[in-house]
């Protein structure tokens, strides 16, 4: 069974670890180095971000395969970071939690991302799931849904 919930502090050395892996896989797709978003594979990173109720894990029967990070300001939601382990790449799991973020969020108006112009896979992934580019600059194009 899976599940999209909060995620705790005692959560954070597994999600940091998958983080990690997630997001430096992404020299696979255009990245021109190891790396990720500030935090993507600090522990303390990703303990303070469950402390103060921004992490989110993918649970799957007690194991975790994913997370996010979301913001939630009113009607305004921002995705801050999704991330799933690359051995669950193309299962259908970064589906799952886009919609879960949506259902969890109902009165979000408008919900807002962003991606790296030169990532091909998350671009993709964002289009397909109705997501709509309204602002690029050198380094990310920046997407939205609304909702209501």
């Amino acid at each position: 069974m899976m599940e999209f919930i909060k995620a705790g502090t005692a959560d954070a050395l597994v999600l940091s670890s998958i983080s990690r892996r997630a997001f430096e896989s992404d020299i696979a797709v255009g990245a021109a180095s190891k790396a990720g978003p500030p935090g993507y594979r600090s522990v303390s990173f990703h303990t303070k971000m469950a402390r103060t109720n921004h992490l989110y894990k993918l649970s799957m029967d007690g194991l975790i395969a994913g997370g996010a990070l979301l913001f939630a300001d009113g009607l305004r939601l921002n995705i801050g970071r999704i991330f799933v382990d690359p051995e669950h790449f193309r299962k259908g799991y970064g589906i799952f939690i886009m919609q879960e973020i949506e259902r969890i969020f109902p009165d979000a108006e408008e919900i807002l991302l962003d991606t790296p112009v030169w990532n091909v896979r998350t671009n993709a992934f964002y289009q397909k799931l109705g997501y709509i580019g309204y602002k690029e600059d050198h380094e990310f194009i920046y997407y939205r849904k609304k909702r209501n």
